[in-house]
This record gives C-alpha cells, sequence and structure tokens, in this order.
C-alpha cells in the first residue's frame, strides 16, 4: 500500500518524459539525472531481474533486499555526490553452434539496479523515436511479431529479394566514441553520460586477469541491449527509412531484431543498390557488414512454369528458415521450420545433459526435460514447424533411454524396465502454440 504512490510517482515522471520526447523529437534533454532519486531507485530494484547471477562482488538480489532502504539510500547519495563507482564485469564464454564462444558479461547487482534506473529513462525517450521495423527488446514486442510482419511484408508488397545481412562481431566493436555522440543527439545530461561511461570502461575480469577493452558495450548488462538498440537505430532504421527508402524504385521494408536483420525488396536492381551501399554505411560507425554471411536471396512468390534460374532460395531469420512453399489447398504460401544450425544444437544440448545427469533420480530427470522441451516449444512451435518439434522430442526419448541404460551396472535400467518407465514419464507432446 506505502509503495504505490511513489510508483504512481515515477510513473507519472516517464509518462512526462515521453510526451516531451515525442513533443520536440529533435531537442536533446539536458537535465534527467535529478530524477533518480530513492523512490527512482526503488522502482527500478523493483523492475530489476533478481534470478540473474551475481557479479564478482558475489551479492544477491536477495541480499541486497535485506537492508534495502539503506542499501538505495547510500547508492543514492554516492549517485547524487559523484562517488558512485562502477565494478569490473566477470566475463564467461558460452559456445555458440559454429563452434566458436560467445562472452557474456556478469555485473555487479547495484550496478544493474542503477542501469535500470537509467535505462527507465532512455526508454521514455527512445521509445518515441524508434521505428516499427524495430523489435529488439522493447515493451510489448518480441521476436514472434517481427517474424508476423517478415511474412505479411514479403506476401504482401510482392517483394521478390532479400537481403540477409551479417554484422561481424557487433557489440564486441561498437566504437564508444561514436556510440556517446549518438547518444547525445537526444540526452546531453553530464550525469547520465557520464554513468554510461563509467560502465562502458569499467574492466572486464576474466580469471585472475583485469582488461580494459577500447570497445564494445559489456554483455549481459541491463543497459547493453538499449543502448545497442539506439546504436542501430541511428546507423540502420533511421538511415533506411530517411535516406533509403524514399530513394528505392520498388517497395521494400526493414526488419531488425538486435544485431540481426533482414531487407526485402521488390525489384532486383533496389536490392542491389542496397548491399552496394550497407557496408559504406556500417563503416562509417566502425562496424563491419560481414563479406560472405551477407547475401542476396531470391524470395519472391512462385509462378506457374518457372525455370531453373528463376528458383527462389532460403534464409535464416531468429532462428527459423524461411522458405516458399504451397499449403494444403495448394496456395503459394511462406513457411518457417526450425534452421538446422539451431536444431543441431539443440540435440547436441540435450544428448550432453542427459549424458552428465543420467546418475540423478528419475523423476527429476523427467521434470527438467519436461521444463525443457516445453521451453523449446514455448518459442519454436509455430504453424508449420510441427514436424521438427516432433523431431526434438522423439531425440530427447532417445537420448534419455541411451544414458538412463548406461549407468554403471549396479543402476543400469533393463530395456523392457525402460520401455515401462517411458509410458510412465511421458515427455509433453508439442502443440502449435504462435499460429504465424
Amino acid at each position: 500500500m506505502g509503495d504505490t504512490p511513489r510508483s504512481q510517482t515515477v510513473s507519472t515522471q516517464l509518462q512526462q518524459i515521453a510526451e516531451q520526447a515525442k513533443r520536440y523529437p529533435a531537442s536533446a534533454f539536458t537535465t534527467l539525472a535529478h530524477r533518480i532519486d530513492v523512490d527512482w531507485l526503488r522502482e527500478a530494484f523493483q523492475r530489476t531481474n533478481k534470478q540473474s547471477a551475481p557479479g564478482i562482488d558475489r551479492v544477491t538480489a536477495e541480499q541486497y533486499a535485506a537492508n534495502l532502504e539503506d542499501n538505495l539510500r547510500d547508492l543514492h547519495e554516492r549517485l547524487r555526490t559523484g562517488r558512485y563507482r562502477a565494478t569490473p564485469v566477470e566475463r564467461v564464454w558460452l559456445d555458440k553452434e559454429d563452434g566458436r564462444q560467445r562472452p557474456i558479461g556478469k555485473p555487479v547487482f547495484e550496478d544493474k539496479l542503477v542501469q535500470r534506473a537509467v535505462a527507465m529513462l532512455l526508454e521514455a525517450i527512445y521509445e518515441q523515436d524508434f521505428y516499427d521495423c524495430s523489435y529488439t527488446f522493447r515493451p510489448n514486442r518480441n521476436p514472434h511479431q517481427a517474424l508476423h510482419q517478415l511474412r505479411e511484408q514479403c506476401m504482401n508488397l510482392n517483394i521478390g529479394w532479400i537481403v540477409d545481412a551479417d554484422v561481424t562481431g557487433f557489440f564486441d566493436n561498437i566504437d564508444r566514441n561514436k556510440l556517446v555522440e549518438v547518444i547525445q543527439l537526444r540526452v546531453k545530461d553530464g550525469g547520465i553520460i557520464g554513468l554510461i561511461g563509467k560502465w562502458l570502461n569499467a574492466g572486464v575480469i576474466e580469471g585472475d586477469s583485469l582488461t580494459f577493452p577500447d570497445k564494445g558495450t559489456p554483455q549481459g548488462g541491463v543497459i547493453s541491449p538499449l543502448l545497442a538498440n539506439i546504436f542501430l537505430h541511428h546507423v540502420l532504421d533511421e538511415w533506411f527509412v530517411r535516406e533509403v527508402k524514399p530513394r528505392m524504385k520498388g517497395r521494400c521494408f526493414l526488419i531488425r531484431f538486435a544485431d540481426d536483420f533482414v531487407i526485402g525488396c521488390e525489384l532486383e536492381s533496389d536490392a542491389l543498390r542496397v548491399m552496394d551501399v550497407l557496408p559504406k554505411r556500417f563503416d562509417r560507425f566502425s562496424l563491419t557488414i560481414h563479406p560472405t554471411k551477407t547475401k542476396r536471396v531470391r524470395f519472391g512468390k512462385p509462378l506457374a512454369g518457372a525455370n531453373s534460374d528463376q528458383q527462389n532460395g532460403t534464409f535464416d531469420f531468429l532462428g527459423f528458415t524461411h522458405f516458399w512453399a504451397k499449403s494444403r489447398r495448394g496456395y503459394w504460401v511462406i513457411k518457417r521450420q526450425t534452421a538446422r544450425k539451431r536444431l543441431r544444437r539443440t540435440l547436441k544440448t540435450v544428448w550432453q545433459w542427459c549424458r552428465q545427469n543420467r546418475h540423478r533420480p528419475i523423476q527429476e530427470q523427467y521434470q527438467i526435460l519436461c521444463a525443457k522441451l516445453r521451453g523449446y516449444y514455448q518459442y519454436y512451435a509455430i504453424r508449420g514447424n510441427y514436424r521438427r518439434l516432433e523431431k526434438v522430442r522423439w531425440f530427447t526419448q532417445r537420448a534419455w533411454k541411451h544414458w538412463l541404460r548406461s549407468r554403471s551396472r549396479t543402476k543400469r535400467i533393463a530395456a523392457d524396465v525402460m520401455d515401462k518407465l517411458q509410458e510412465v514419464f511421458q515427455l509433453p507432446v508439442p502443440r502449435i502454440i504462435h499460429a504465424i
């Protein structure tokens, strides 16, 4: 009851900032940092993920909350007097499907809290600027909406060609000076810019080594996706809408999620022009369009009697391979199925998990595998993708059975017993969730 007025106050301030940003799209905000008071920090705490892993100080959200009011007052005082210091980010590595590894950062909880407080301010401003083509970590937007729009635009705009682009190491190669310059087009508050600079330059701890990269944003931070979105809004979205689209002879569109984007063109000549200017545009901001992974794909509605030179290709976007095929009624439609790389990665992960956890109690294994499958279905269960969902379920059943039977002699389960167990412990059957 007592928190409601404070939350309303913060919400009112956010609404005022949003209205001002919408009313003056060409103006920059010069006074924002003063809004981050104890009430604002308390609201930011409520909005911060409490389940993520702690940083190098090993302080969890639960521990921080045990003395929340004193911690927030102390934090506010350090922010107000300029004594707040960003803590280096702990780096861990995750395997990618191509055999390489992707770095993930683990900031300390207090840094995540302050980042959330600043992100609340920036989101109120930039949500008025962002275009509909952007679906990256925005309120009430998700990848399935991007997939839906991609399909609708391809079919409704008579799209014939897709430019499937790939930005080389985007998050690791963002030019920090250029990023700050882009932010200052809308936010010139020294306090906010100073905080962003502290997070960008806090350093990275890996094992016993502390390094200070001179470019990129620390992945894993609350603020990083928003900063990346702001940068690409200027580098790509705004440029495409204001400069590229008016110069195209045919219809075209852009759909972007983080640094993953596709451009659809009605005419091949427009697609060729985009392929020519895209690397030059990104080079201006010290970013590289991958020369071999970026490709132009024929993707028009198939015509009767088309020869082999007019056959469509396929492209991957947001974990799905997109292709033209006939529906059950005989109409040409765009279908999607899980991309082969994503499917291989899933099957490999399931196999490894079953192997590493085969000695756990069977009931516990069953519950975890069910949760994994339901999570997988939650994203990939779209219309037209049922067979690949079934394949994941079948493979999971097979892997589980194989590794349970490969346990030690004393714990090994006979084949007939295993069959009866799997009759009792039925893994969840897939069902289509997203009719897009």
